[in-house]
């Protein structure tokens, strides 16, 4: 079962945020508790994540299964916010188990592969002298050294145990499934339920090009995107990304 935490009523409708790929939920806190004034809000840590299990794989088919059963185990369906790697585990898990899904909002990612990869940062944290570490911002001075930019280094050593000294992150099996987190896979089928994609207007990750292909999966997609905001747009604009979540779910 992987690790998560709730906020809000259990009687408010349920909605599950699930994170991207180095994060975790506790990534959410804060927009969950805002969230959470009307909605039963659960934040998942991912497989090979947070303080959930470590796996040999970390495919889509097997993160949507884990989040099939996390939302049979709290009493399903409910609503499901996905962002980027998260956003493509939880467009797996609509489109393979759709009773267990009410609205969809995916978060700047699109069913598509992406030929950039995310391994310098796996690079970048393996490097960190763990040893030598105290303070997350001797880590983050670390990454800040080898080139990671501020808003990402505060990010990783989110995920940094420090009595353990070690990072939250299955970085070998995450190093190793790479081209399939880069990727998506081939799935039949579509998701009938109310759909947003919501992008960031500065982020080039879902693009004109990809609507036939997400209008193929989600028929009844709707698209939106937060002005000055990139692919983070949760950070970038947190308020802004709470109203159109919130929009969207309560909307009739």
């Amino acid at each position: 079962m992987l690790n998560y935490s709730e906020f809000g009523a259990a009687h408010a409708p349920a909605t599950l945020i699930v994170h991207g790929l180095y994060g975790s939920g506790r990534n959410w806190g804060v927009i969950a508790k805002r969230l959470s004034n009307d909605l039963r809000v659960i934040t998942v840590d991912l497989r090979n994540h947070g303080h959930s299990d470590w796996t040999e794989t970390h495919s889509y088919p097997d993160m949507a299964q884990d989040l099939a059963e996390l939302i049979r185990h709290i009493g399903g369906p409910c609503h499901v916010v996905g962002h980027s790697m998260g956003g493509k585990a939880s467009m797996v898990l609509a489109l393979e188990n759709p009773e267990l899904v009410d609205r969809l909002i995916i978060a700047d990612i699109a069913p598509v592969a992406y030929t950039h990869s995310q391994i310098q940062f796996i690079e970048a944290m393996r490097r960190v002298d763990l040893s030598t570490v105290s303070r997350r911002s001797e880590a983050e001075a670390q990454l800040a050294d080898l080139g990671v930019e501020p808003a990402l280094q505060s990010f990783f050593t989110q995920s940094l145990d420090l009595t353990e000294k070690r990072w939250r992150l299955n970085l070998d099996v995450l190093a190793r499934e790479m081209d399939k987190i880069m990727d998506f896979p081939d799935l039949n089928g579509a998701f009938d339920g109310r759909t947003l994609f919501l992008s960031g207007a500065a982020s080039d990750y879902v693009t004109p090009d990809h609507r036939p292909k997400i209008k193929s999966l989600f028929p009844k997609a709707r698209f939106a995107k937060l002005p000055g905001a990139g692919h983070w747009l949760h950070a970038d604009k947190p308020r802004e990304f709470e109203a159109s979540v919130h929009a969207f779910l309560h909307h009739p």
